[in-house]
């Protein structure tokens, strides 16, 4: 008898400067790794991405966007399928044990019916649900009804700077002159950034850094506003960047500052403490759940209260920095992708035994 068959809808790893190619890049890479009890089929563009993974029992089904249509479904049969985000629309033709990875509700919540209808039909389907926080896992329960019978475990995500090699003589195009504060991750209205730009009209001190795809209607938002209020030379906005450039930027900036006014986790977060740098947090959804109690958090967003928590909290952190690094280090060692694997090889053992 065979190995069971686990299929993994992976076509997000082509995306690996948004969240939901980062998850399953890592989480792929180190369950290849630990796997030694399943056949894993990843859903991907071409073959070539499997040359990214070290591991056995590893298996290619090439990715079309057509998949995601109902009459084109993939319809071989396996003994469980992972959909490893809420939007993944490339769904199995036949009825399988499914698991369902959710890292964020509100596309459901506040999109249209259709989006509301399929994320519904996802839960509906599945025989085990993770998600990647435990506000994640109350604001579902809240929204939506989850059937009794559900298996349903929060796995938090991990460190994806645990193991980055030594950058040299590396510097990114964007060098600021100034000392540096980041801000890094897709622009969307949830990220706040708005709030940022208000604040920094407030200090020369320093030099703000947002970082991220910013091709879309509030990436040019943001960039009006600089240039309304003529902060070209103190907030740069850089765009995509490198695996490099972000090491760089998270290794060498005074401090991460994230005001999102809604994040599933924010992996930002333990990146920037894995290289025991501060973090500036909204208090809202995951991210007191995820920077803990040595973050500083913002309780509004009024701009100078904004900055006067950074300005006390940077003083506070740099007068004994040794010490406050190493707290920060030791929060980001939580979270480990070698940990989140492991529970869900857990998780696929146990559906498939069912």
């Amino acid at each position: 008898m065979g190995l069971p068959q686990i299929f993994l809808e992976t076509h997000n790893i082509r995306n690996r400067t948004f969240g939901f190619g980062v998850f399953t890049y890592e989480l792929v890479k180190e369950l290849a790794k630990q796997n030694k009890n399943f056949g894993l089929t990843l859903n991907l563009p071409n073959a070539s991405y499997l040359d990214l993974f070290e591991g056995q029992h590893l298996k290619f089904h090439k990715y079309y966007s057509f998949q995601r249509h109902a009459f084109t479904r993939i319809r071989k049969k396996f003994d469980l399928w992972h959909s490893l985000n809420q939007n993944i629309r490339v769904e199995p033709y036949h009825t399988m044990p499914y698991l369902l990875t959710i890292h964020d509700i509100i596309p459901a919540v506040e999109g249209n019916k259709k989006r509301s209808k399929q994320f519904r039909e996802k839960i509906n389907r599945s025989h085990a649900i993770t998600y990647i926080s435990e506000f994640v896992k109350e604001q579902t329960h809240q929204y939506f009804d989850i059937p009794a019978n559900i298996t349903e475990k929060v796995i938090y995500n991990g460190n994806s700077m645990a193991n980055v090699k030594e950058l040299g003589d590396f510097t990114p195009e964007i060098v600021p002159e100034k000392p540096f504060l980041l801000a890094i991750g897709n622009f969307q209205t949830r990220k706040n950034y708005t709030a940022l730009i208000e604040m920094m009209r407030l200090t020369t001190e320093y030099t703000l850094i947002l970082a991220g795809n910013n091709e879309n209607s509030y990436g040019q938002q943001i960039k009006d506003l600089i240039q309304n209020y003529h902060l070209e030379k103190r907030v740069l906005v850089t765009g995509k960047i490198s695996e490099q450039s972000k090491q760089y930027y998270l290794k060498n900036a005074r401090a991460l500052l994230l005001p999102s006014i809604q994040e599933g986790f924010g992996l930002p977060v333990v990146e920037a403490m894995h290289f025991g740098k501060p973090v500036f947090l909204s208090r809202l959804t995951s991210l007191p759940e995820v920077g803990g109690t040595d973050a500083f958090y913002w309780d509004n967003f009024d701009p100078e209260e904004m900055k006067n928590t950074v300005d006390e909290g940077l003083a506070c952190f740099y007068k004994n920095e040794d010490v406050n690094a190493r707290k920060m280090k030791d929060r980001a060692a939580l979270f480990s992708w070698k940990n989140a694997a492991r529970d869900y090889l857990e998780i696929y053992e146990s559906v498939v035994k069912k």
